[in-house]
């Protein structure tokens, strides 16, 4: 399994949504102001996640990304072999005397992903963070009543050069 930048921004996002999933989908816009990283970039990962089973998407105004299943379900390794992708690397001559150790290391360290539950990283996140921004009030679109206001205020400034002169003018 490879490691790779990639594969460490997928499991970010993957945290974001899983902090957010109760408050509904998560636009791919909000975590790209969050952490600074392309929405084109973005689109390429969750297209992947998607196509893995591991998020759904919901289109339209108030749509995003929601976890396909529920967080405890979902490994790191999961993550990473969704959008890294199972590809076999070619093996140079040199590299095929040391190749079983690198085997053997690549399957320690898919064993230890796969122990690893999106939930405990969630926890965790929320644990070191406790007023994390997922936890802050919802901030609603929509329309709302205007507040009642009585007839405006009326002012003792004059509003045009006439009101002014006049308000200058000596008389009596």
């Amino acid at each position: 399994m490879r490691l790779s930048t990639k594969g460490r921004f997928a499991v970010t996002a993957m945290i974001d949504v899983a902090l957010r999933e109760s408050r509904g989908p998560v636009s791919l816009s909000a975590i790209s102001v969050r952490y600074q990283l392309s929405l084109s970039y973005l689109e390429q990962l969750f297209s992947r996640l998607r196509a893995a089973g591991l998020v759904d998407s919901t289109r339209g105004p108030g749509g995003g990304y929601t976890l396909a299943r529920r967080a405890e379900a979902i490994s790191v390794a999961d993550i990473i072999a969704a959008v890294e992708g199972q590809g076999e690397e070619s093996v140079a001559a040199a590299d095929a005397m040391t190749q079983d150790l690198w085997n053997s290391l690549s399957d320690r360290l898919t064993d230890h992903m796969r122990s690893i539950s999106l939930r405990s990283l969630v926890d965790a996140q929320r644990a070191r963070e406790p007023q994390a921004e997922a936890d802050k009030p919802v901030l609603r679109r929509g329309v709302y009543n205007r507040p009642n206001r009585a007839a405006p205020a009326r002012s003792a400034i004059p509003n045009s050069v006439f009101a002014l002169g006049a308000a200058l003018s000596p008389r009596g």
